[in-house]
């Protein structure tokens, strides 16, 4: 299921604009009946389409529930901060130990003694490594990229896991075994960690679903109570640096790194996959270490730090938090072997008449029909073709055929309808038109639209004047529809206007119903005259009718009279 997974999308929410797949740098975006999901298989959990998604449909998996169950089973846990806290909560210390404390942890730890066992731990590797280039593990998703999709650097990558799972084995040594820890971070990538490896670490949360967790329980950092006690078991040093640009080779130095190991730092997905290109191409005959961050500037803008602070105070509060009088660490006590072996999925093979056969379903059939737009999220067509074959994405993501799709559609509309049908922009020249209303505005159109199918372009007024008509329809609502009888020489025209885009674009729909009115005028007069005739004939029944019961009447009188009872004596 999608939610289990750290990132997932609410489909009803998803708005059909494919962002997300224009910003996964390895496609891991499935489209399906409009709607983007996540695939987990080919995830880096970067939280690029997280950032981006406009309609917000994009969402990361809260673990609060999970690390409130641990808390309620285990009285023994204790919270592993990442050293952005300091440049992105807008607390000190002791009010975030307060708070976790209150959340029930027994204690609060930084991350950053956890990094500086493994600045320890790399610069003893790297003093001793043959000439080469040497990658960072602390970014989980650097580290994944290159595993699953640039697997020849697999074994360049220093072999030791990231600071956030180091510290927890570093706790689970102090404080037992049966100690739980919980990461709190700006990364979403930290969950995957917690869900390969849980017997280091048992959740991950990043630093919004802490706000939204203290907004829960009502605990405001500004006016929360301050703890005596900070962290535990001490204070770091050049570990807070890591979130930092940069901040990883301060602490290498300081840890022991010879000279002349070349360093250097890649900060951002795209940089990061353009440098892997790069390597290769010229032999390296020293050692070179590249610290990789695939958050650009670094965790202090990780995808859940928030983003109401500015990248400045967050590199302040991060470089405040360094305490050049606490000695670096010169030799790991606590390091976390990881072997980063190639675990990348083989890539489907497709044929030239595979791909030639994917373009055609979206009406591309030459080179020159392949524009590369990137509209669909995909920077080729070829590439969008794949993903077709692949069950990744779908016809309609590409706009231009969907455009000349549509196009088709209303111009065969067009086509069919009998009526005259005209579609003009605000300066009332046609956009597209049909043969009916050619023939209706007269024969000088007819004979231009032959040359000219659809009369894209010319002025509409000037075909049919009725300017302050066509300009009028500009100035309605979007729904209006206005109705027009008017005489055009000898024709009688019913003139429907209405908009399609407010002040953009109109329509028109015009009938000739000079023929139809003649024939009701016709009708009409016939039917006066049999009416006439029909009065006649019956007044006239009715005057018979009357000299009858005239007669009829004298006749009964007569009778009557004639056989009263004085009559009968007689």
């Amino acid at each position: 299921m999608e939610r289990n997974y750290p990132i997932y999308t609410i489909k009803k929410e998803c708005q059909d604009c494919y962002k997300c797949v224009r910003v996964c740098p390895v496609k891991a975006i499935k489209v399906c009946d409009g709607h983007a999901t996540v695939m987990s298989e080919n995830c880096l959990a970067c939280g690029s389409c997280y950032r981006v998604c406009p309609s917000h449909a994009k969402h990361v998996r809260s673990d609060i529930e999970k690390v409130k169950q641990l808390l309620a089973k285990n009285k023994n846990v204790y919270a592993s901060v990442a050293p952005s806290w300091a440049g992105v909560l807008g607390c000190d210390e002791f009010t975030l130990v307060g708070m976790l404390k209150k959340l029930g942890f027994k204690g609060v730890s930084e991350t950053a003694l956890g990094a500086q066992q493994v600045s320890a731990a790399y610069a003893e590797f790297l003093n001793k490594a043959k000439p080469g280039v040497y990658f960072s593990s602390a970014c989980p998703v650097c580290a994944d990229y290159i595993v699953h999709y640039a697997p020849q650097f697999s074994k360049n990558i220093v072999p030791f896991a990231s600071p956030a799972l180091t510290h927890a084995k570093m706790l689970k040594k102090l404080y037992g075994n049966d100690a739980g820890v919980v990461f709190i971070g700006p990364c979403i990538a930290k969950k995957n960690e917690a869900d390969k490896m849980p017997e280091l670490l048992d959740a991950a949360i990043t630093f919004n679903e802490l706000r939204d967790w203290l907004f829960e329980a009502a605990i405001d950092p500004l006016s929360a109570p301050k703890s005596a006690q900070g962290f535990v078991p001490s204070k770091s040093s050049d570990g807070a640096l890591y979130p930092l640009e940069g901040g990883m080779l301060r602490s290498l130095k300081r840890s022991g790194l010879k000279d002349g190991i070349e360093v250097m730092t890649v900060s951002g997905l795209k940089e990061f996959c353009k440098t892997l290109e790069e390597i290769g191409k010229e032999p390296v005959n020293q050692v070179v270490f590249i610290e990789t961050l695939s958050c650009k500037a670094g965790c202090i803008k990780g995808p859940c730090t928030g983003g109401e602070v500015s990248m400045i105070k967050a590199f302040l509060g991060v470089e405040k938090q360094f305490d050049r009088e606490i000695p670096a660490v010169k030799k790991p006590e606590v390091s976390v072997r990881v072997d980063y072996s190639s675990s990348s999925a083989p890539q489907k093979y497709y044929s030239p008449e595979d791909i030639a056969g994917a373009l055609a379903r979206v009406g591309k059939y030459s080179v020159e029909d392949e524009l590369n737009c990137d509209g669909c999220g995909y920077n080729t067509c070829r590439n969008f073709a794949r993903a077709l074959l692949d069950g990744r994405a779908e016809p309609s993501m590409c706009v231009s055929y969907m455009r000349k799709t549509a196009l088709r559609k209303a111009n065969a509309i067009l086509r069919c309808i009998p009526s005259g049908v005209a579609i003009f922009d605000r300066n009332l020249e046609i956009i597209e038109s049909n043969i009916p209303f050619a023939k209706i505005a007269g024969k000088e159109t007819e004979e231009l639209y032959a040359q000219c199918p659809g009369l894209k372009g010319a002025c509409i007024y000037k075909l049919l004047p009725f300017e302050e008509l066509f300009s009028l329809i500009f100035n309605s609502a979007d729904n209006e529809i206005r109705k027009e009888r008017v005489p055009y020489g000898t024709k009688l025209l019913d003139m429907t206007l209405f908009v399609i885009e407010k002040g953009q674009t109109a329509g028109l729909v015009v009938e000739d119903v000079t023929t139809t009115e003649l024939h009701r005028e016709i009708i009409a007069q016939k039917a006066k005259e049999v009416l006439r005739k029909n009065i006649m004939a019956v007044q006239d029944v009715a005057g018979r009718l009357g000299e009858n019961i005239a007669e009829t009447e004298i006749i009964l009188n007569y009778i009557t009279e004639g056989f009263g009872p004085d009559k009968k004596d007689k």
